[in-house]
């Protein structure tokens, strides 16, 4: 019995999203894309968690927005207890790239303190677009207990998860302007900067605020 052409289009999709080319992973993504089909959503699930190249995880990640929230969200939400790093950070980029708020309670703070720089870094992503009215308090806190962390990508991704917030944050960051670790300081002057100066610039902001620190460090120990 001939396939139907729709069955082997299907089939053949399946297969190139899989391809060794990531140009082929690529075109299949957007195929599916442009052609939403429920049967491709476990699929593409799945590749976001192994696929190597970032331009076809962004295309995948853009293939399952156009799918229903229905049976991406849960699909999703299996994945952010992946033992595999790049499953959980992708899921949670997709999630927020999808702003279904249901899956709010998935955003842990397990998921938000995730040793993985880069999970916990979509995980702030996620976090200020699923926050709830009248959370957002509580997630500020939750996330400037973390200023000083890793290096300028880290970093500057927090910065922007605050600012989104607004000025909700201040009591959280103004507490960490005192804090023994004077890159959290550091961090937490930077911010506060920020909210009040976007155009100043992280990295303007953020040097200013060193210097600030190492003169009152100098200050206090002379």
């Amino acid at each position: 019995m001939t396939m139907p052409k729709q069955e082997t289009d299907t089939l053949r999709a399946l297969r190139a999203l899989a391809d060794s080319r990531s140009s082929v992973r690529l075109r299949a993504a957007m195929a599916v894309g442009t052609n939403p089909d429920p049967r491709f959503v476990d699929t593409l699930v799945e590749r976001c968690a192994i696929e190597p190249e970032f331009h076809v995880r962004e295309m995948l990640t853009w293939a399952l927005t156009r799918h229903s929230a229905s049976m991406t969200v849960p699909a999703l939400l299996g994945e952010l207890r992946s033992e595999l790093a790049q499953a959980r950070s992708q899921a949670l980029h997709t999630l927020s790239k999808i702003g279904d708020r249901q899956a709010w309670p998935a955003i842990t703070r397990e998921l938000l303190y995730d040793a993985d720089d880069e999970v916990a870094r979509s995980a702030w992503r996620a976090a200020v677009v699923l926050v709830p009215e009248g959370e957002e308090r509580e997630l500020a806190a939750v996330l400037s207990a973390q200023l000083g962390r890793g290096e300028r990508g880290t970093q500057l991704s927090l910065s922007r998860a605050l600012i989104a917030l607004g000025e909700v944050i201040l009591p959280a960051v103004r507490a960490a302007r005192t804090d023994p670790d004077p890159r959290v300081r550091a961090h937490a002057l930077a911010m506060e900067r920020l909210l009040y100066d976007p155009d100043a610039g992280f990295d303007f902001a953020i040097e200013e605020a060193k210097r600030v620190v190492a003169l009152g460090t100098t200050l206090q120990e002379g």
